[in-house]
């Protein structure tokens, strides 16, 4: 099954701009480091996205974080685990900061939740200087059992390809640059592979045989292709995520930030697939880099 009907989420005790991740985040803003008031901002805006989930019964799981050491990415729980087929696998990060994520508490809370004591934990790669970041650097389709992977810095190759076969899917990796040639640092920024559809920044695959093959393995899967440009990208039009509740109802989840970004002809064929949940995350995208998808861990059981 494509989407989950219950997400993780992880409320933050100390949310705010992260030097190490902005190495190669070009999505932070540098303006943005009153991390004080960025707190009591991210609070008010995760709330309201826990709210605004739950009003459209998709079942939310609220894991806290600890004030100490101080996490500013714990909101974003989706790069350092996964829940799915039974096994709960935790992975490793490129920030040495927020390795201080990967908690036992919350991962024995995720373990009695999805009923599973299966635990696969990549996080020993990071003593060699290889990343997976999780569904991240991973964007899956799961009706066929194909994952996509932009590399970079923090999604390596051969550990890619390694667990995608583990886990019995086919594994595409391609190179994924902005407008500035700057490498893509996650996969979830550019592309979002929903049951019919799939939105995608074609322009950052440089690599024009590279880039007709993506697309090609996409429509061949049966997947519309809505196509974003750098510009949507930025603002997040790439890191939407597709949602289902208990009756089989699907959603598409995107910020407000990518919604004002989309076209109305885009609009109208993502309408076609899914209803829209559109929380306001603005200063969390803004300070941390990453948007709604990069808030919420799906639990599948």
């Amino acid at each position: 099954m494509q989407s989950a009907s219950c997400v993780a989420m992880v409320r933050p005790a100390a949310f705010g701009f992260n030097e190490q991740t902005a190495a190669n985040n070009f999505f932070q803003d540098h303006a943005e480091k009153n991390n004080a008031r960025l707190q009591s901002d991210a609070l008010q805006e995760f709330d309201a996205m826990v709210s605004l989930l739950r009003e459209n019964q998709i079942e939310v799981i609220v894991l806290q974080d600890s004030a100490e050491p101080p996490k500013p990415d714990a909101i974003f729980p989706n790069n350092w685990f996964s829940c799915r087929n039974g096994q709960i696998t935790v992975f490793p990060l490129f920030a040495p900061n927020r390795r201080l994520e990967k908690r036992l508490e919350l991962i024995k809370q995720i373990k009695s939740l999805a009923n599973t004591n299966i635990i696969k934990d990549l996080s020993v790669y990071e003593r060699e200087q290889r990343f997976l970041e999780g569904t991240g650097s991973m964007v899956f389709d799961h009706e066929n059992r194909t994952i996509y992977a932009c590399l970079s810095g923090r999604t390596d190759q051969e550990l890619f390809e390694k667990f995608a076969r583990e886990q019995g899917y086919v594994p595409v990796a391609f190179e994924a640059a902005d407008e500035n040639g700057r490498d893509i640092y996650h996969t979830n920024v550019m592309l979002c592979i929903g049951s019919k559809f799939a939105v995608i920044c074609s322009a950052a695959i440089a690599d024009s045989i590279e880039r007709q093959f993506i697309l090609e393995m996409l429509s061949a899967s049966g997947h519309e292709i809505i196509d974003i440009s750098f510009e949507q990208m930025r603002f997040f039009a790439g890191n939407m995520l597709q949602l289902r509740d208990p009756q089989g109802r699907l959603y598409l989840l995107m910020s407000s930030t990518a919604q004002n970004s989309l076209t109305m002809e885009q609009i109208l064929s993502l309408q076609k697939f899914c209803s829209f949940i559109i929380p306001d995350v603005s200063h969390i995208e803004k300070a941390g880099g990453g948007s709604v998808r990069c808030m919420v861990a799906e639990i599948f059981y």
